[in-house]
Parts: C-alpha cells; structure tokens; sequence
C-alpha cells in the first residue's frame, strides 16, 4: 500500500507540473489549400478547410510534426511541419485520376455504411494493396456490429504492412466493443508499441477501457483496485491529451471526472483550468469554471 501512496504522489506532481507548462509548447498555424481538405496532423484529424481552402488549428504541438491532406478529387499529400513554422502554410494539392483513390476518398466521406463497405471494396478490387482501405472498411464493419469482418480487414491490413499502428488501434477498439478485455489491451498496447509510443487512440481506447473496469471495480467493493485502475485511466488518457495536442477538449472533462473519483481534486481543478486556458472562446467555459468551484468544494470538505 505504501508503493501505491509513493507512487499517488509522484504522479500528482507530475499532473500539476505537466498542465502547467503545456501551454508554453504550443502554437498556431492556418493551413491554406484547396476547400473541404481534411487536415491531419501527426495523423490526428483536426478539421476540415472553409470554402477558401483556410483552416485554423490552435493548439499545435511545437517540434515538428507530420502534416497530412487530402480532398475529394486530389492526391492525397503528406509533408512536414518544421519546428519553425508558424501563421499560413500553403500546400496546393494536385487532381488524381486513380480509380482506386477516389473510390476510397468517396467511400471516407459516404454516410451509409453498407455503401461505405462498398466503396472500399471497389477500392481494394482496383487495388488489392491498399491497406488504408482496409483499415476503413474495418472501421465501418465495426461500427455495423460485424466484428468478424472487421477482424478480417485487419488482418488483410496487417499482411500488407506488418508494423501498421493504427490497425493494431482499430483492432483494439474492435475487440473492446466485443467485450474482449485482455485481447483489446493487447491490441491497443501493441498500436503503442509500433507507433513508438505515439498513438493517441490507441491511449484514449485504454482510458476508457481501464476507467470501465475501475467502475466494475467500485461497484464490486474492490476499492483498492478501483484506485490502481483509475490511476492507469488517467495516466493513458493524460498521453492522448498530449498527443493530440490539446484537440479533443471532452478529454479535459473525462480526466478532471476521473482524478475527482480518486478524491485527486487539485489535479482536476488543473485539468479544468487548463482546458479555460486553452479554449477560452469554448462555449463550455462556464462548465468548467462551474467544476471548478464544485472541485474545491469537495477538497474543502
């Protein structure tokens, strides 16, 4: 028990000293390109251009990052983002005429599933190396509840490229939904691993995960447990903030909830201040500040 107190309070000061400093490593950027490009960075998704081909992404990571494109009827493009790079960065895209591409690009922005797999099997007919495909169509199955497709696809992924870390993340998330604990952590450990520890879906799978058991943990009376496991939840989903550079502001409310359940209310109170530093413009501000106020109640008490 004295390991785990030890071990409660390096993390709290590891908590505190991280959300403090994060926003000194961040910086805007307006990714100027063609109208509705999709824009990844660090193969994270952080939104779509307007109608004059802007898109504005605040926070971003400083050091450099990969920056991805693509929009429907043009070649998809990668290149990097260099520690330096700051304001407008211009990327003009280039039309593709590759059958297999746009059956793919149509097949991403399609809303109907059972199209959707369509599409991408169109895709793969044309070209039965495209592993993206795959990994899309597994996604779709997945979500239509065909677990056996979707381990499938991966599977198909996986023989054309062996070390592909976000098939292992999607695996991961099939196996999850199909209330297979172990083989999801597995999975999702195994997306880490090949994504040398950079993976942010696979950590927010694993927060999830772990804050799930902590639950079943608590409602079994295995407090103990409870505590181990939200710790491991909030040490995953504390990574896939980070990795996505502050994207995903619902992460701030999911790990602020998780350190208040292990009585952590100074660390939660950080979470949430640090969300208002980020996202002052956020409609969900008076939320937090709203937390805030019950947090240190609760530490009061």
């Amino acid at each position: 028990m004295k390991k785990i107190i030890i071990y409660s309070i390096l993390i709290t000061s590891f908590a505190l000293s991280v959300f403090a400093q994060k926003a000194a490593t961040y910086r805007s950027i307006t990714v100027v390109t063609q109208p509705n490009a999709i824009v990844w960075i660090d193969d994270v998704k952080r939104g779509i251009t307007d109608a004059n081909g802007k898109l504005s992404i605040k926070p971003v990571a400083s050091g450099v990052r990969k920056l991805r494109l693509r929009a429907n009827g043009f070649k998809e493009i990668s290149q990097t983002l260099t520690a330096a790079q700051t304001g407008e960065v211009k990327i003009p895209l280039v039309k593709t005429t590759d059958e297999a591409e746009l059956a793919f690009q149509k097949a991403e922005a399609e809303t109907d599933k059972e199209k959707a797999v369509e599409l991408y099997e169109k895709a793969i007919k044309l070209r039965p190396k495209y592993a993206e495909a795959f990994v899309g169509m597994a996604r779709v199955l997945s979500s239509l509840e065909d677990a056996e497709g979707a381990l499938k696809a991966i599977a198909n992924a996986r023989k054309l490229r062996p070390v592909y870390a976000e098939a292992s993340a999607v695996e991961g998330r099939i196996y999850k939904n199909d209330d297979q604990e172990a083989k999801a952590i597995a999975s999702f450990k195994r997306a880490i691993k090949e994504g040398k520890t950079f993976q942010p879906e696979a950590h927010t799978g694993l927060a999830l995960l772990y804050k799930e058991k902590a639950e079943r943990y608590k409602s079994n009376g295995d407090f103990d447990l409870e505590i181990e496991t939200y710790q491991l939840a909030a040490d995953e989903m504390k990574l896939a903030i980070s990795q996505l550079s502050g994207s995903e502001p619902t992460f701030y409310e999911i790990l602020g909830s998780i350190f208040e359940k292990m009585n952590k209310f100074k660390e939660a109170i950080a979470v949430y201040e640090e969300f208002i530093k980020l996202f002052p413009a956020s409609n969900d501000v008076p939320t937090y500040r709203s937390y805030i106020v019950q947090a240190k109640k609760q530490a009061e008490q």
